[in-house]
């Protein structure tokens, strides 16, 4: 069975590439440095540093394996080449949210990209799967444990 491509904004794949690099580069030694220093304090049975040091190493390394895992099944979205007729991923849109009588602006990424701090919210979402293919003007409804939300569609740009 094929594994699900991971959609990636560039600026996504960036970020990525930039963890990965960060933590094969600076982090990796940093913490082989921490477990020197702990082991040439004897006993390690009873080191905490050491205990501390070896968790980071393993947290590093699943980092490590989990972005290369996302990198290699990535299918990078060019923003320049969205088609702004229709709302997909790559997408920065306006809507109006009918109940709080409130405009909101969303910008439609990959699930691995998603921060709902950042305004980013994922294709795989409750609302971003009401909104992918939608027109400016249209009205969609989500389904939310807390009921149903209707967000009129208002701009599509890209998501620059």
């Amino acid at each position: 069975m094929e594994e699900k491509k991971n959609i990636l904004t560039y600026a996504g794949l960036k970020k990525l590439e930039d963890e990965l690099h960060d933590l094969k580069v600076n982090k990796r030694k940093e913490v082989a440095g921490k477990i020197k220093e702990a082991r040439e304090q004897g006993d390690l049975s009873e080191n905490a540093e050491y205990d501390a040091a070896k968790d980071e190493q393993r947290d590093i390394e699943a980092r490590i394996e989990e972005i290369e895992k996302i990198l290699k099944n990535a299918e990078v979205v060019v923003e320049d080449e969205v088609n702004l007729e229709t709302i997909s991923v790559g997408c920065k849109v306006k809507v109006y949210d009918v109940e709080f009588d409130e405009e909101i602006e969303f910008k439609i990424v990959g699930s691995t990209e998603a921060n709902s701090l950042e305004g980013k919210i994922s294709n795989e979402a409750p609302v971003g799967k009401a909104l992918i293919g939608a027109k400016k003007g249209d009205t969609v409804q989500v389904e939310m444990p807390s009921g149903v939300i209707e967000y009129k569609v208002l701009e599509i740009e890209r998501n620059i």
